[in-house]
């Protein structure tokens, strides 16, 4: 009698390679909420710059936190990158209008989230 062992889902590159960027993307939140949250001082001075006190500090990193833990979720993957999508953009136009530094990462992790979310897009139940 012969048996084949298939495991529930086969091994692919392109899985691997994804869950890899998620990781990273995750680390890269979790350390900038951090940085955040312990007031390293470049931190404290950027919201300063930003204008709305240091309470949005503290928002926003708690909002790099949910979203770092939810794209590491089966299942709720897409929830954390739309999240981290949001704050990309709302770090685009605080750096844009107020700190006026580079705002080239931003594009780019927003984009690459944007990917994540849109590839994701099944989780919400919307697209059936």
């Amino acid at each position: 009698m012969s048996q084949t062992i298939t495991a529930n889902k086969p091994f692919s590159l392109r899985t691997t390679a994804f869950w890899g960027l998620k990781i990273i993307l995750a680390l890269l939140f979790l350390a900038a909420a951090g940085f955040k949250i312990s007031g390293a001082p470049m931190m404290v001075h950027e919201f300063g710059e930003v204008g709305l006190g240091q309470w949005f500090r503290y928002f926003t990193a708690l909002t790099e936190l949910t979203g770092a833990v939810l794209l590491l979720w089966p299942g709720r993957t897409v929830y954390g990158s739309a999240l981290l999508t949001c704050v990309c953009i709302g770090a685009f136009f605080a750096q844009l209008l107020a700190i006026h530094q580079d705002v080239a990462h931003t594009i780019v992790l927003g984009l690459v989230l944007a990917l994540i979310t849109w590839v994701h897009r099944k989780q919400t139940g919307f697209f059936g």
